[in-house]
Protein backbone atom coordinates (compact mmCIF):
# COMPACT_ATOMS: atom_id res chain seq x y z
CA UNK A 1 0.00 0.00 0.00
CA UNK A 2 1.01 3.61 -0.38
CA UNK A 3 0.53 4.41 3.28
CA UNK A 4 2.31 2.99 6.23
CA UNK A 5 0.53 1.64 9.19
CA UNK A 6 1.48 3.44 12.34
CA UNK A 7 2.93 1.30 15.03
CA UNK A 8 0.41 1.01 17.87
CA UNK A 9 1.05 3.62 20.51
CA UNK A 10 2.48 2.34 23.77
CA UNK A 11 -0.10 2.73 26.52
CA UNK A 12 1.30 4.13 29.73
CA UNK A 13 -0.26 2.27 32.67
CA UNK A 14 -2.83 4.13 34.76
CA UNK A 15 -2.78 3.55 38.50
CA UNK A 16 -6.06 3.93 40.37
CA UNK A 17 -7.14 4.04 44.00
CA UNK A 18 -8.07 0.35 43.60
CA UNK A 19 -4.90 -0.88 41.84
CA UNK A 20 -2.27 1.07 43.80
CA UNK A 21 -1.42 -1.67 46.34
CA UNK A 22 -1.12 -4.45 43.76
CA UNK A 23 0.82 -2.47 41.17
CA UNK A 24 2.97 -0.11 43.26
CA UNK A 25 3.35 -1.35 46.84
CA UNK A 26 3.93 -4.96 45.75
CA UNK A 27 6.15 -4.02 42.78
CA UNK A 28 9.55 -5.70 42.63
CA UNK A 29 10.89 -2.93 40.38
CA UNK A 30 11.15 0.84 41.00
CA UNK A 31 8.01 2.87 40.27
CA UNK A 32 7.60 6.43 38.99
CA UNK A 33 4.07 7.83 39.35
CA UNK A 34 3.02 11.01 37.58
CA UNK A 35 0.04 12.71 39.26
CA UNK A 36 -1.75 14.80 36.62
CA UNK A 37 -5.09 16.23 35.48
CA UNK A 38 -6.40 16.67 31.94
CA UNK A 39 -6.92 20.42 32.44
CA UNK A 40 -3.35 21.07 33.68
CA UNK A 41 -1.10 22.83 31.14
CA UNK A 42 2.26 21.73 32.58
CA UNK A 43 0.88 18.17 32.84
CA UNK A 44 0.24 18.23 29.08
CA UNK A 45 3.89 19.13 28.53
CA UNK A 46 5.12 16.38 30.88
CA UNK A 47 2.67 13.73 29.62
CA UNK A 48 4.54 12.79 26.42
CA UNK A 49 7.81 12.57 28.37
CA UNK A 50 6.19 10.17 30.84
CA UNK A 51 4.83 8.14 27.92
CA UNK A 52 8.32 7.90 26.38
CA UNK A 53 9.90 6.87 29.69
CA UNK A 54 7.18 4.28 30.25
CA UNK A 55 7.97 2.65 26.92
CA UNK A 56 11.76 2.98 27.23
CA UNK A 57 11.90 1.55 30.77
CA UNK A 58 9.16 -1.05 30.27
CA UNK A 59 9.93 -4.14 32.36
CA UNK A 60 12.73 -2.42 34.31
CA UNK A 61 10.82 0.46 35.94
CA UNK A 62 7.06 0.91 36.17
CA UNK A 63 6.40 4.41 34.86
CA UNK A 64 2.70 5.13 35.29
CA UNK A 65 0.16 7.93 35.62
CA UNK A 66 -2.44 8.79 38.25
CA UNK A 67 -5.37 11.00 37.23
CA UNK A 68 -5.94 13.16 40.31
CA UNK A 69 -9.54 13.88 39.31
CA UNK A 70 -10.47 10.19 39.17
CA UNK A 71 -8.35 9.01 42.10
CA UNK A 72 -8.95 11.42 44.98
CA UNK A 73 -7.92 8.92 47.66
CA UNK A 74 -4.36 8.61 46.33
CA UNK A 75 -4.09 12.36 45.87
CA UNK A 76 -5.26 12.96 49.44
CA UNK A 77 -3.10 10.18 50.92
CA UNK A 78 0.09 11.59 49.37
CA UNK A 79 -0.97 15.21 50.00
CA UNK A 80 -0.73 16.19 46.35
CA UNK A 81 -1.16 19.98 46.48
CA UNK A 82 0.06 20.88 42.99
CA UNK A 83 0.40 19.05 39.72
CA UNK A 84 2.31 17.68 38.04
CA UNK A 85 3.82 15.83 40.98
CA UNK A 86 5.96 12.74 40.57
CA UNK A 87 6.52 10.15 43.27
CA UNK A 88 9.21 7.49 43.15
CA UNK A 89 8.76 4.23 45.02
CA UNK A 90 11.40 1.60 45.58
CA UNK A 91 10.48 -1.76 47.14
CA UNK A 92 7.02 -0.41 47.94
CA UNK A 93 8.31 2.62 49.86
CA UNK A 94 7.99 6.25 48.83
CA UNK A 95 11.56 7.51 48.40
CA UNK A 96 11.35 10.76 46.41
CA UNK A 97 8.84 13.47 45.47
CA UNK A 98 9.17 16.06 42.69
CA UNK A 99 6.79 18.94 41.98
CA UNK A 100 6.50 20.65 38.61
CA UNK A 101 8.23 19.93 35.34
CA UNK A 102 11.38 17.85 35.49
CA UNK A 103 13.37 17.51 32.24
CA UNK A 104 13.56 14.06 30.67
CA UNK A 105 17.37 13.71 31.10
CA UNK A 106 16.99 14.38 34.83
CA UNK A 107 14.23 11.78 35.14
CA UNK A 108 16.38 9.25 33.25
CA UNK A 109 19.27 9.95 35.60
CA UNK A 110 17.03 9.39 38.64
CA UNK A 111 15.59 6.14 37.27
CA UNK A 112 19.00 4.86 36.18
CA UNK A 113 20.31 5.43 39.71
CA UNK A 114 17.63 3.11 41.10
CA UNK A 115 18.33 0.51 38.43
CA UNK A 116 22.06 0.62 39.24
CA UNK A 117 21.25 0.28 42.94
CA UNK A 118 19.08 -2.78 42.19
CA UNK A 119 21.85 -4.40 40.08
CA UNK A 120 24.43 -3.89 42.83
CA UNK A 121 22.38 -5.72 45.44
Amino acid sequence: MFWRKKKPAFLTPQITDQTFNDQVVKSQIPVLLDFYADWCGPCKVLGPIIDELSEEYNGRVLVAKVDTERNPQLSAHFKIKSIPTMLIFNKGELVEKYNGLVPKPNLEEILDAYLTEEENQ
